[in-house]
């Protein structure tokens, strides 16, 4: 397995677009990396880059410290996993794995113990005589992973491959390709727009927006101190809670006023907050700091409103909380918590995981507790 590096590396297209804007970043050795993002932010762009089947306009790419920038695709020892599985459909499932051995002039008998190793890992011992017609769509793509692990190569790419599958078969797939690399203990590259994957796919997650990263950090930090307002929103569903207004010093401490009301902040976290005195800040909650009434304690925080809409979701509930300047604030609340829309209340806000953003910037300012 291969560290992939790539410093300032730029994609700008015929007319000027930039798609991928001074792209620095160290894949560890043996790493599983997320490259997500919503369409269009230039994650894929990225990963083809990586491949060579993209061209860069700027910066260098180095696969085991080797720089590709001009190495074609063949020779630099990747490979890839599409979205659309890429199977020849008049092959067997055997065809499909070695075709690409026999290019490479591999003996036989060698390319006969690759193929039957990754079938064994991947299940598919079964059905290495079958066509890509007589698969389900796991299976096929179970079939494309085989062939690049078959390959054996220092990095493997994957570009959103499960995003053709149903949701059950999702599921079974983000296992299967976990499970895959604890056991190849390889450098895998994949790219996904669904957060969902990334939480629970990778050892760091890079969060990408309009060609450029956002935040690089491992799925936990991600999700509870995002670098900035875009992370915020685009991590966790429902996203992070965002309530607008000013901090300042009254009362003998420091207070956090929106429109509805006020939250008292704790003094420890003065000194950070000190330089935005009186200037526009957003305070960040995910739902699920925002508890039932009577889990109150003198230390929290509490949001008055409104209950909108309340969404039964088996074990949880989401409770949709309209605040008295039109705010929105989403709770997620155990299910036998009840709730009556129309109903006002008062609910907590635990202080001890909240994040302050310049709203100017969009940047954090601190994280809480």
């Amino acid at each position: 397995m291969a560290e992939v590096v790539l410093e300032d590396v730029c994609k700008r297209y015929g007319g000027g677009d930039l798609a991928v804007d001074r792209f620095s970043l160290v894949i560890r050795n043996s790493e599983f990396l997320v490259l997500v993002g919503p369409s269009g932010c230039g994650k894929s762009t990225t990963l083809r880059m990586i491949a060579g089947l993209e061209e860069i306009s700027s910066g260098t790419i180095s696969i085991g410290g080797r720089c590709v920038n001009d190495v074609p695709p063949k020779d630099r020892d990747i490979a890839m996993v599409f979205q659309n599985y890429a199977l020849y459909p008049h092959m067997t499932v055997f065809e499909n794995m070695s075709f690409g051995l026999k290019l490479r002039g591999v003996p036989k008998a060698e390319i006969e113990e690759r193929v039957r190793e990754a079938a064994e890992i991947l299940g598919l011992g079964a059905l290495l005589r079958r066509l890509p017609k007589q698969l389900s769509g796991g299976q096929r793509q179970r079939v494309a992973v085989g062939r690049a692990i078959v390959r054996k190569p220092k990095v493997f790419l994957f570009d959103e491959p499960l995003s053709n599958l149903d949701a059950k078969m999702r599921v079974e797939m983000r296992g299967e390709l976990s499970r895959l690399h604890r056991r190849l203990d390889a450098t895998m590259v994949y790219v996904t727009h669904d957060q969902v994957e990334a939480m629970t796919m990778g050892d760091r997650i890079v969060v990408m927006d309009r060609g450029a990263i956002q935040q690089v950090a491992p799925p936990l930090e991600v999700y509870q101190r995002p670098a900035n307002l875009f992370v915020a929103g685009f991590i966790g569903t429902p996203p992070m809670n965002l309530l607008r207004g000013r901090v300042a010093w009254a009362k003998g401490k420091w207070l956090f006023r929106y429109g509805a009301g006020e939250v008292s902040v704790p003094e420890a976290w003065g000194p950070a907050l000190e330089p935005f005195a009186e200037r526009e800040i957003l305070f960040g909650f995910r739902p699920e700091a925002v508890g039932a009434a009577e889990d109150a304690s003198e230390e929290d925080a509490s949001i008055r409103g409104v209950v909108d809409v309340v969404e039964p979701m088996g074990a949880e509930t989401f409770v949709q909380l309209v605040t008295f300047d039109s705010s929105r604030v989403v709770a997620r609340v155990g299910a036998d918590c009840l709730f009556v829309p129309g109903s006002e209340v008062t609910l907590p806000v635990d202080l001890g995981n909240v994040r302050f953003f310049d709203a100017a910037s969009g940047c954090a300012i601190m994280n809480g507790g």
